[in-house]
């Protein structure tokens, strides 16, 4: 191989690459508030006792999970303001796409959660006489977070990972920015590496934390 690295012509391209980062991070960020409020109201859905609304809700999750995640983000671009006329700027369309993805990958971790709360805790909430929606607020989420946190936070990763696929529709995010910069200085292999190294550090601090949070709730279950 006889490929000469030079990483020194990136130096004039750190202003653009952070403005591509800043977007990667406003999608990242967002996308898991959604995901991590909707997906807990979706899961809410699945348990329901009720086929009609347990169904359609159902239906969202296994649409999500069992498509891919870049059909679903061309999609979102170019197919809903197609059907109904609407038109949203880039960024909030993929947080949408990217949010409503994460969404149903989290009701499910969530509902792992819900369904591992035991039953005397819910015996003991009608034996209070606490109303459904404190029920859930105060006994069901805080059990169901604590038990889902590692897999939301796993699912928070991929959906940062996943973020990338917006560059396909020329969002200006940090994957969009470095493929301009490759092309335009026929150097992809330093650009690339540099980009890859960008989200392995973004990664690798929370897949840290996650494999803590496991270890930790292990112990607490084999006491």
């Amino acid at each position: 191989m006889n490929y000469q690295f030079d990483f020194h012509f990136l130096t004039g391209n750190f202003g653009a690459l952070w403005e591509g980062l800043k977007v990667t991070l406003q999608l990242a960020l967002v996308s898991n508030v959604v995901g991590l409020i909707l997906g807990f109201g979706l899961c809410l859905l699945t348990l329901n006792r009720w086929f009609f609304i347990r169904w359609p809700a159902q239906l969202f999750i296994e649409f999500f999970r069992c498509t891919p995640a870049l059909l679903q983000i061309v999609w979102f671009f170019y197919c809903l303001p197609m059907l109904f006329n609407v038109f949203i700027d880039p960024i909030t369309m993929g947080v949408l796409a990217l949010g409503l993805n994460l969404t149903a990958f989290n009701a499910e971790a969530y509902r792992a959660g819900v369904q591992a709360v035991p039953r005397e805790h819910l015996d003991a909430c009608v034996a209070l006489g606490l109303r459904p929606w404190q029920r859930t607020l105060y006994v069901i989420l805080p059990q169901a977070v604590r038990t889902a946190l590692p897999v939301l936070m796993t699912n928070g990763i991929s959906i940062l990972q996943q973020s990338a696929l917006v560059a396909i529709v020329a969002v200006a995010d940090l994957m969009y920015v470095g493929k301009s910069i490759a092309t335009e200085a026929y150097r992809p292999l330093e650009t690339y590496s540099l980009i890859a190294l960008i989200y392995f550090a973004l990664s690798l601090p929370i897949a840290q934390l996650v494999q803590w949070l496991e270890r930790r709730q292990d112990t607490a279950l084999a006491r």
